[in-house]
């Protein structure tokens, strides 16, 4: 008797030989399209990043970290045949429909959320269903590099502001400083220091938790993994108290003017810099022996 292999259809193409070059045509055409068509785009988002440090700066380091891990995932899964799937375009189609939409909305924030979505559909087009797997992590954080509306976080931004206004007014008398709180505002002798949306660290914290993620996605222990995710917000919370109290400090010893030198936009990238080191040391070694992700071998 003779054994006879069966196969059954599916939507990812396997191509134990190589691509044929129409195929791999076709598809850089299809990533250069998309390319033309997110440019407006992408120009947006650079200048949402670039526009201060109070506003989602961190969104200029997503982009090569994305890159990097997506480089290592693929080094574990090299071993793979080249292939396509055409589930892509079931998440690819949606994608180009919501960056429709907002041709005639004009809000730019929908087609950035469309070009994150389209990101998983072109990897199912041009890596496959394994290796797509096995970068998943790295394309569903780029999600972390958009912009959110202040209409969406007025609320959070609100309480934050408050949080960091009591620890502050906390803190500040214990300096031999004295202090009087009107709302939000913090007023001193030689001046006055309002606690706006800029300073109330929504911007530290949204990067804090992106970095949590990330270091969490890259530790062995589970453990530290909800511990690193746990103590995110907290630890941004923190260093922002820290900040505005080193700010009201230096508003009594050289006076309200302090706020309109670099300082003060100084005090705000340095608050994300006093969360790192805290973040990473929870997330303990962050080393693994191998790819972060290992495929399984028939």
């Amino acid at each position: 008797m003779s054994a006879h292999a069966t196969t059954s259809a599916s939507p990812t193409t396997s191509a134990s030989a190589t691509r044929p070059q129409w195929q791999r045509a076709a598809l850089w055409l299809v990533g250069l399209e998309l390319l033309l068509l997110f440019a407006p785009t992408l120009v947006w988002l650079w200048g949402r990043w670039t526009l201060s440090v109070w506003h989602h700066a961190h969104g200029l380091l997503i982009p090569p970290v994305v890159a990097y891990f997506i480089r290592e995932e693929l080094q574990g899964v090299k071993h793979l045949p080249a292939s396509s799937s055409a589930w892509g375009f079931a998440i690819l189609v949606p994608a180009l429909a919501l960056h429709a939409l907002d041709a005639g909305m004009h809000t730019e924030l929908l087609s950035a959320v469309a070009l994150v979505m389209a990101m998983p559909g072109l990897s199912l087009l041009f890596l496959g269903v394994a290796r797509t797997r096995a970068i998943l992590f790295p394309l569903a954080f780029l999600a972390f590099a958009l912009p959110i509306p202040l209409a969406l976080t007025e609320t959070i931004h609100l309480q934050l502001r408050y949080i960091a206004t009591a620890g502050t007014s906390s803190i500040v008398p214990l300096l031999g400083i004295p202090l009087f709180v009107e709302g939000t505002t913090l007023h001193m002798a030689t001046g006055s220091l309002q606690v706006a949306d800029a300073c109330s660290g929504f911007s530290t914290l949204y990067a804090a938790v992106a970095v949590a993620f990330l270091t969490a996605y890259s530790t062995r222990s589970p453990t530290r993994r909800v511990l690193v995710l746990l103590s995110a917000a907290p630890l941004a919370i923190v260093a922002n108290v820290i900040r505005v109290v080193a700010l009201v400090v230096m508003v009594v010893w050289q006076g309200p003017g302090i706020l309109e030198t670099f300082v003060h936009p100084l005090s705000g990238m340095m608050t994300f810099a006093m969360s790192l080191p805290v973040i990473f040391w929870l997330g303990g070694d962050t080393r693994r022996d191998g790819p972060l992700v290992q495929e399984a071998h028939p």
